[in-house]
This record gives C-alpha cells, structure tokens and sequence, in this order.
C-alpha cells in the first residue's frame, strides 16, 4: 500500500509543480506562459493516468501481494 501513496505523492508534486509554473510565468507576462498552461493541463488527465498503469502493471506483476485485496486463495471457507 505505500507504494501507490509514493505514487500519488508524486503525481501531486508533478501536476502542482506544473500549476506553479504555469502562474509563475502568466504574472511575469513570459512568453512561454500559454505553452506552460496548456503542458499544465496536459499533465492534470496524463500524469494520472500514468500513475494508474503503473499500479495496475504492478498488480499483475506481483498478484499474489497481499495489500492489494485481490488475493482470493488465502480466504477461509
């Protein structure tokens, strides 16, 4: 499970970075300003995604994880 909040954490940084970026430059009338927002957006629907294969890659990977709660064999009956 600490994996996918690194993950998450990551992602948060990435895209907050970006929106910072993007403000930072917009207030500063940088030339570059419209690119930064459009890669800020960009990034809002692509860097979660990303950070959902990667889960889902590790998932199949390594199935019989126990944090994941997909492990049907353990279960008692």
């Amino acid at each position: 499970m600490k994996w996918k909040r690194t993950l998450a954490i990551i992602g948060l940084v990435l895209i907050c970075s970006l929106y910072l970026i993007a403000l930072v430059s917009a207030f500063s009338h940088g030339a570059e300003a419209k690119k930064w927002l459009m890669a800020a957006i960009y990034s809002t629907v692509v860097i979660p995604a990303f950070i959902y294969a990667g889960q889902l890659v590790i998932r199949v990977i390594r199935p019989d994880d126990k944090h994941n709660g997909t492990d049907t064999t353990n279960k008692e009956q």
